[in-house]
């Protein structure tokens, strides 16, 4: 399969699946459910991370920096103002010049702040952040974040954590149309079907936490979705056939004995 692999920034990634590292039930599970993906990267919400007391371990003791990027996110931030003050927090504790911007103020749907993660992005990349960006699924946004220099565009495939799976692929198959930077599917992944669907239209790569996170075997989730973004990958290039609202014999008819 003649293939490209995925680049970000200039960095080359095996594994076109990232996974987050939130809700687990225990540490040991994320780091299983990790191998089981055969990741190369990881994001982790800098302000969710307890740093009060040093004696406790929090979840950067668990991830191996070695073997997996470490991808700092803004969750948690309301304001693109915050959103900065975090990411140079990141860089401040040497973690990385990378952030994964997210700008929610919203509480109850999750949506990202369009206005807010532009003017955020803008500021970061003019400071030399690599910024992936979370976003609705909007080509207008997309554009103009790649524009002012954005690493990656991350459009939603439905609200964070809703396990509903791709609900717009108009909107998203724009974005991939018109994007020169990786497209990846962020939020609302609930099943290696969905993975695979995301995949099938385009899509650089997918960003998944709670669909793994949360079912009953984590581990085996995260396999899952991630031959999922495999499979997804492969019929994208081999190239489906096109829907049709009528029948077509499989079986080729002439020389047919009548």
């Amino acid at each position: 399969m003649d293939d490209r692999p995925l680049v970000i920034a200039g960095r080359t990634f095996r594994s076109r699946l990232i996974l987050g590292t939130g809700k687990y039930r225990t540490m040991e599970d994320m780091v299983a459910a990790f191998e089981a993906a055969d990741i190369d990267m990881v994001t982790v919400a800098l302000r969710r991370i307890d740093f009060d007391d040093p004696t406790k371990k929090t979840i950067l003791d668990y991830i191996d920096r070695d073997r997996y990027a470490l991808l700092p996110n803004t969750a948690g931030c309301q304001t693109a103002e915050e959103a900065i003050r975090v990411a140079h927090l990141a860089r401040a504790m040497g973690m990385s010049d990378w952030i994964k911007l997210e700008v929610i103020p919203d509480p109850k749907y999750l949506l990202p702040d369009p206005i807010g993660t532009l003017d955020a992005a803008r500021q970061l990349v003019r400071e030399g952040f690599v910024v992936l960006p979370y976003i609705n699924d909007d080509p207008v946004l997309a554009k103009r974040l790649e524009e002012v220099g954005c690493a990656t565009v991350m459009p939603l495939a439905s609200p964070i954590g809703s396990g509903q799976g791709m609900v717009n692929f108009d909107q998203i198959r724009i974005i991939i149309e018109q994007a020169r930077v990786p497209v990846v599917v962020d939020a609302g992944i609930g099943a290696p079907s969905d993975a695979a669907l995301a995949m099938e239209i385009g899509a650089d790569a997918c960003l998944v936490n709670t669909a793994v996170a949360l079912a009953d075997n984590p581990p085996l989730m995260a396999r899952a979705i991630a031959l999922g973004v495999q499979a997804g990958r492969m019929a994208f290039l081999a190239g489906r056939i096109p829907k049709k609202p009528y029948a077509s014999a499989s079986s080729p008819l002439e020389g047919v004995v009548r």
